[in-house]
Order: C-alpha cells, then structure tokens, then sequence
C-alpha cells in the first residue's frame, strides 16, 4: 500500500523499532507541516492509507472528497480532527485505537515535572545561573502539600500515585462517575467545585475539551486559589476562560502556573511514548493490508463503494 505519514516533525518514527512493521509498503513520511485543502491533496494524492500524528492536521470532508485513492486514516485515540461521516461517506475506513485501559505515562510525568520545576523555579534558578547570579529565590517542597486532580481519567490517576508517592495529599474534583471512581481508589474527593479550588497547593487539569468542558474553569474558581498556589495544565487551553488565567495570575490568585498548552503539547511527546502509539498505528495499517482491520470506527465504510472522483 502507499502509506503517508504526516507532521513528523522531527523524524523520528523511521529511527524506532515499530517501524519495520511497515517493511514492503511504499511510505513516505512528512517531516513539515502545511494548511490548506490544496497542499494537503497535492501530497496525498496517491495516498492508500494516511496515518496520522493525534490532532496535528484536520481531516475534513473538503479534503477527504479529493482523495479519491484513500481508503484508511489509521491514528490512536479520540479523532475530534477527523470528519467521520465524510469518510464513511466516501468508502474511507478510520481506525484508532482508544487505549481505553492505557494512559500517557509520558503526559502525567510532564505534568508532575512541571509542577516540580515551578515549586522549585529551576527556570528561574537556571536563568540567574547562566545570567552569573546564584540562588535568586527559596523555593517549595512538595512533600505535605494538597494536590488537586480535576479530572480523574487515566493521565489523572497516573498522577495521583507519582504525588502519593512524593507524599503528597491527593483531592479530586470530576464528574459524578469518576468521582466515584477516585473514591473507591482510596482517594478524597472534595465536597464541591468551590472547596475544591480553595484546598488546592497545587491543581492540575486532566480533562478532553469538549464542548461541555470548554471554559470549565472560570474566573470565580481562580479566584477562590491560595494566593501561593499553581496551576499546572498540559489538557488544554480552553477548558480555562479566554483571559481568565492572565488576570488570575496578575491579580495573585494563583500565584504561578504551569502549562503545555500554548504551542504544539510536548506531553506525550518521547521516543518510548511514540514506539507505544506507533506500534498500534502501525498494526492498523497492516491488519488493514492482511483484509482484517482492527479498532474500526465507522464500519459502515466497509460496504461503502470506493471513491471514483478525481482531486
């Protein structure tokens, strides 16, 4: 099959093991990013099977209408980037495996690091030190401290046992189920939204935007913060209110923030972590090749005739 691999940035995918799982495929990889319906079918063209790097480029049906050669988008995890009635549609089958029982690993240790490097500033302390100064401010320990989880999915409680372990209190705050969840892992769950963002050292989001969640997290909330608390957000950056953050940050409530959500996530983004999402990737597009796909999305694509249209 002709397989095209989009936004590698860094090349990283021909130098991993679960790339030979691709050997006597013709695939091309992309190691740059372009916009537009016009560029994209310019590479795509000829493309049998497009597997995508998580929500990097959108795939929408004015593109998918151009692509008269596709036949599998092969991803893992959710597909908000992906119109899948277009591919149904048009005979294109999407394969993404949830990982319903796996979380990023890579993502909940970033969260923990950046949480770690602001109580500390090693930013700051690195910044002063290139700079020829030494020591500029004391920082926090995390031992004793209340950490605040909002959101208990996987990466949530990933994180949980890293602050545990760390010995650090651990309180969430989540929707009814997963409340109950984090309870019968042993956990405190606080009384209310409002308690919960007042007993918080620190709190770090671990929630999908999705339109219920976009902008959960208002001014009011910041507000009620300890004036010495953080933030800590590698979700990202619409669960929070457009210029809430800002004017929480500057008005001292919380006193720090934490993010990875204004320029393309690093979260996830390690050797081990692409070798772990690949490797499933990978399976897709063979077991698709082999007239067995797997983690099909919208089998009704199966018994949709082939696309004749030309780009």
């Amino acid at each position: 099959m002709k397989v095209t691999i989009l936004d590698d940035w860094f090349d990283t995918l021909r130098t991993l093991p679960c790339f030979r799982k691709l050997d006597g495929h013709d695939v091309t990889v992309w190691t740059d990013h372009v916009d537009g319906v016009d560029a994209l079918v310019e590479r795509l063209a000829e493309t049998e099977a497009l597997v995508l790097f998580r929500e990097r480029t959108a795939i929408r049906a004015p593109l998918i209408e151009r692509l008269p050669a596709l036949r599998l988008i092969s991803q893992r995890s959710v597909y908000p980037h992906i119109d899948v009635d277009a591919c149904s549609a048009r005979g294109v089958l999407l394969c993404s495996n949830l990982h319903a029982d796996t979380p990023s690993h890579a993502a909940a240790e970033l969260s923990f690091g950046l949480m770690l490097a602001a109580l500390r500033q090693i930013p700051q302390q690195m910044a002063a030190l290139q700079a020829g100064r030494w020591q500029i401010v004391v920082g926090q320990t995390a031992r004793g401290k209340t950490l605040g989880i909002y959101g208990y999915g996987r990466i949530g409680r990933a994180m949980a046992g890293y602050a545990q372990a760390f010995g650090m209190r651990v309180l969430v705050w989540a929707r009814d189920e997963s409340r109950q969840r984090a309870g019968a892992d042993g956990l405190a769950v606080a009384d209310s939204k409002g308690a919960f963002f007042e007993a918080c050292d620190v709190l770090s989001l671990h929630l999908r935007l999705v339109p219920a969640t976009r902008g959960i997290v208002t001014a009011d909330d910041l507000a009620r913060m300890k004036p010495g608390s953080l933030l800590v957000n590698t979700s990202r950056a619409g669960l929070i209110k457009p210029g809430a953050l800002v004017a929480a940050l500057n008005a001292g409530r919380p006193g720090m923030a934490a993010v990875d959500v204004y320029t393309p996530h690093i979260g996830y983004v390690t050797r081990d972590e692409f070798e772990l999402q690949f490797s499933d990737i990978f399976d897709q597009v063979v077991a698709y090749a082999a007239g067995r796909p797997i983690h099909v999305v919208n089998p009704a694509a199966m018994t949709t005739p082939a696309s004749s249209s030309s780009p």
